[in-house]
Formats: structure tokens, sequence, C-alpha cells
């Protein structure tokens, strides 16, 4: 039997890169966090969760920032502190992530009826479960210092725990991988029914109207495809490496895939927020046409104090833009 591998050794580009990732990540689920506290016309069910799921990944962005930039070379309370927030906050984004899709899915495919029963449940679920591996994983002595061949620098399950496999499923593992199953078949399922809705639809359209399809539902569309494949595009390197460990491979230790790891596992957030916040046409344009009004506020400041009846103008209505009774569509602001 060959002998454990040697801890992985983190050079200062990968730390830094690793580092950038987590900062852009915090960033993404901040703006999240802030679109979802300023707009209230903005406040589907849909952004609601994506609320919890930002929550999840703002806190996760933090505590891998830390772990990185400790790069912990043994177990220590800060090293058990950080993997027990890291545990709690990655698993607590898969569940997140998954709830969206089965929300969707039901509210869609099955055209259920949700009330805030459903919502408690994905609380009770997507918070109560990470919460409990948790507690049981720090009770237990299970986490700790890895050696950096199933993480980037941050600490999780204890190499030298005796049944240190079956925690690494617990902790994350296995909810990682039931959402490389769930979210495709999920989301492939929505956009057949979306396009079969489509299709019933130009039957009648000719006589309803000479109006081609509107835009927002085709982004919508890619949206469906893009949100599962990024989050495997994301999150594989992690796995990758997690057999790589088992398998005893020095491959575990390739410089490409641990800052692939360390990005994949940090950047969730970041990647949320490109696709909706930036990539939703309704969010985009609130958010530019506030920050455009606050430069002009700031470079006509001495205007504004020499006239008090200067005004903040409005921002450009844009006839694509849907107005605050318009936004309330599931996908359009998803």
């Amino acid at each position: 039997m060959p002998g454990p591998l040697p801890p992985t050794q983190l050079y200062a580009s990968e730390r830094v890169v690793v580092l950038l990732s987590c900062v852009l990540s915090f960033l993404g689920s901040s703006l999240l966090v802030c679109t979802h506290a300023l707009w209230p016309e903005l406040r589907t069910r849909p952004r609601q969760l994506l609320l919890y799921l930002s929550l999840a990944d703002l806190l996760s962005a933090l505590s891998y920032f830390y772990g990185v930039l400790q790069d912990f070379d043994r177990t220590s309370w800060d090293c058990v502190l950080q993997g027990a927030l890291s545990t709690f906050s990655n698993t607590s984004s898969f569940f997140w992530t998954m709830a969206i899709a089965l929300y969707l899915y039901i509210t869609i495919v099955r055209g259920s009826p949700t009330g805030t029963g459903l919502l408690c449940c994905f609380h009770a679920v997507s918070w109560g479960v990470p919460l409990g591996i948790t507690v049981a994983a720090v009770a237990l002595k299970k986490i700790g210092y890895d050696a950096s061949n199933v993480s980037v620098g941050w600490c999780w399950v204890n190499l030298d725990a005796e049944d240190r496999v079956l925690w690494m499923l617990l902790a994350g593992k296995v909810w990682e991988i039931l959402a490389y199953v769930t979210l495709p078949v999920l989301y492939i399922l929505i956009k057949k029914h979306i396009n079969r809705a489509h299709a019933d639809l130009s039957e009648y359209r000719p006589i309803l109207s000479r109006a081609p399809l509107r835009p927002q539902t085709s982004v919508a569309d890619k949206k469906l495809i893009l949100i599962p494949i990024i989050f495997i595009i994301l999150r594989i390197w992690s796995t990758v490496r997690f057999v790589l460990t088992l398998c005893n491979s020095p491959a575990v230790q390739n410089s490409v895939l641990v800052v692939l790891h360390g990005i994949g596992n940090t950047f969730q957030g970041g990647a949320n927020c490109i696709m909706f916040v930036l990539c939703t046409r309704v969010v985009r344009t609130r958010l530019f046409s506030s920050i455009c009004c606050c430069c002009y506020d700031e470079l006509h400041w001495p205007l504004q104090r020499s006239n008090s009846s200067w005004q903040c103008p409005e921002p450009h209505k844009d006839k694509d833009v849907p107005g605050p009774e318009r936004t309330k569509p599931l996908l359009s602001s998803t």
C-alpha cells in the first residue's frame, strides 16, 4: 500500500488568484443582497430564494478567504472554526441551489400553488441539515487540517479521522454529487415544458397578434440551460480532487487543478451576480440608472446647493424594461 500523499504546497500566485475569487464572490453576493433590499418590486419568490443562496455564498466567501489567507498547516481553534463555517455555508449553498430549481419545477411544470409552507420547508432543510452536520462534525472532532489535498488552504475534514471519507461525503460531497444529477434533470424538464407551451401558443399567434416572441423569453430559456452548466463547471474540480485523493494519486497536487478547485469553490456568488444582476435586464437597468443618478448628483452638487429646487433627473425609460407592475412574472426577474 502506498503511503499517504504529502501536503499540497500552495504557491503565492495560487493564493492570490483564489483570494481574488473570494473577494469577487463576496462583492457579487453583497450586490445581490443590496438589490433585494433596495427595490421591493423585484422581490419575487425566486429572487427571495436567491437572497438566501447569496447569504450562504457570502458566508462561504468570507470563511474561504480567511482559510486561504492563513494557509493552515495544522489543526487549531481558528482552523476548526473556519472549517465549520465553510462546511455549513457550502452545504447550505448546495441545498438552496437545488431549492430554487425545485421551486421553479413545481410552479412552472406542475403548476402547483406555493405558499409559506414550502418556503418554511426549504428553510428547515437548507439551513437545518447543514447545521446538524456541522455541529456533529465539530462535536466529534472531524473538522481540522486536511493538508490542502481536498481543499485549497482552508480546513475541512481532518485527514487523521479514520472515517474521514464518510464525513467528506456528509460534509459536502454527497450533496454536491446529488446537485450534479438533480439540477440538469429539473432544468431540462422546465425547459421542455416551456418549449411545449411556446409550440402550443404559436398555433394561435397569427390569430392573436403579429408580434414576435418577447426577447426576455429567449433570455430566460438560455438561463435555464446555463444555471446547471455553470454550477457543474465551477464545482467539478472539487469532485475531481476528492476522487484523486481517494485514489492516492499525486495528480491531486497539480497546480492547474488546485487553482480551478479554489476558484470553483469560492466564485459561486460572483457567478450568480453575473447571471441574476448583470445579465438580467430589469435589475441591470435599475442598477445602472441608480449609479448614473448618483454620479450626476455628485457632479452637480454646487448647483444643487445654489438651487434648492434641483432634482435628480429621472432615468431614461426603456420601453423594453418592465415597470413595477410587470416585474412579477416568474422568469423575467430570475
